[in-house]
């Protein structure tokens, strides 16, 4: 076996998530999505009829990082799939919750990545809205709030406001629904 590297395995799977998800147009797939206002980042989120996440832990990492990721990841993703070389494996069962999935990386000596799925993943029943409101920019909370007419005392207040009005006042399955159209139709990622 080879020595795993980051790159090598995202690009294995983007292949792998642009293979499966080819005949949905409307599905999403980032890199580096950022949760909780900028205190963790996904390395790749799927988002379509739910948002998913994949973290990847290649020989070259260290799991020093994970449980304070974890915690961020599992107050925002429906399900979180962590890719690892197998040496951390047994470790990582340890640090995240039972219902995130484990696929173990490998590259083999063609170069070529092979993906073993050690554990599928469940859906986290732990969601909390705030946490998914915090994925929305000012004016994409805003507008959900206008849609619904919940923007009275809102329309100068700084986002964090926004946020709470929204996982204060929307159903979570509802909320999750208007963050994920939002995100999949956001012309520009990086200005907000």
């Amino acid at each position: 076996m080879m020595k795993t590297k980051d790159i090598d395995i995202r690009k294995s799977l983007h292949y792998l998530l642009h293979n499966e998800h080819k005949d949905e147009p409307d599905t999403l797939i980032l890199d580096e999505l950022p949760l909780c206002q900028g205190d963790a980042r996904i390395d790749v989120a799927v988002v379509n009829g739910a948002i998913n996440g994949y973290e990847i832990k290649s020989e070259s990492d260290t799991l020093a990082r994970l449980p304070l990721q974890s915690a961020f990841y599992n107050r925002v993703f429906d399900n979180v799939t962590i890719l690892t070389a197998s040496k951390f494996v047994d470790g990582i069962k340890d640090i995240i919750p039972d219902w995130w999935g484990i696929t173990q990386a490998e590259k083999e000596e063609d170069g070529l990545i092979h993906f073993f799925v050690l554990r599928e993943p469940q859906k986290n029943q732990d969601v909390d809205a705030l946490s998914v409101a915090q994925l929305l920019w000012r004016d994409e909370a805003l507008s959900i709030l206008k849609e619904r007419g919940l923007q009275k005392g809102l329309l100068s207040k700084p986002r964090s406001f926004l946020w709470s009005a929204l996982a204060e006042n929307l159903p979570l399955s509802e909320l999750q629904d208007e963050v994920r159209k939002k995100l999949k139709t956001r012309a520009n990622w990086r200005a907000h």
